[in-house]
């Protein structure tokens, strides 16, 4: 079966269309034992720019973002309370500081748990989303329905603001198609 590898092409575009259209695509991440778990992921939450005050850049270019400002496509891993490791994808042009964090898939709730399941550790921290890298996302094969937005989780040290912004989007149901 021929893949339909999301390449950098998808992701250098506007974060919130590409949280949006990330629903529904296969989250795939070749393993230690070179089996590939595949997932679909189903909820994504969008981070916008040095003036988005919940965005890691909203301070300007550290050590810890400065991937975020390079090109789109590329994994931005970031350990969270020192223990949770969060998958995120680099997006827009080269030098904007915006991605797209992977909160859930169907088959896993919540970020921190998804990487886990996946063995997933900062060594991909940097490294382009492909095959070549091991983990990739591939275009959804079916329509989704139900898609909602709403406030991200765990920002609201960002203010009223930039917390309630529906930068979040999920869904639960999708339909296979026949």
């Amino acid at each position: 079966m021929k893949s339909h590898f999301l390449g950098e092409d998808f992701f250098d575009r506007s974060v919130i269309h590409v949280a949006q259209e990330m629903l529904g695509a296969t989250l795939r991440c070749r393993q230690k034992d070179g089996n590939v778990l595949r997932m679909i992921v189903n909820e994504t939450e969008a981070y916008d720019g040095e003036e988005d005050l919940a965005c890691h850049a909203s301070k300007g270019k550290t050590p810890r973002n400065e991937v975020m400002y390079g090109p789109a496509g590329v994994i931005y891993l970031y350990l969270c309370y020192g223990m949770h490791w969060l998958l995120n994808v680099v997006c827009c042009e080269e030098g904007y500081p915006a991605a797209v964090l992977i909160r859930g898939t169907l088959e896993v709730t919540g970020p921190g748990r998804l990487t886990k399941k996946l063995g997933i550790t900062g060594e991909l921290n940097r490294k382009q989303a492909t095959p070549k890298s091991g983990l990739w996302f591939e275009k959804r094969e079916y329509e989704i329905a139900n898609v909602e937005s709403g406030s991200r989780i765990g920002v609201k040290y960002a203010g009223k603001y930039w917390a309630s912004k529906p930068y979040r989007f999920w869904f639960s149901k999708h339909n296979s198609g026949a």
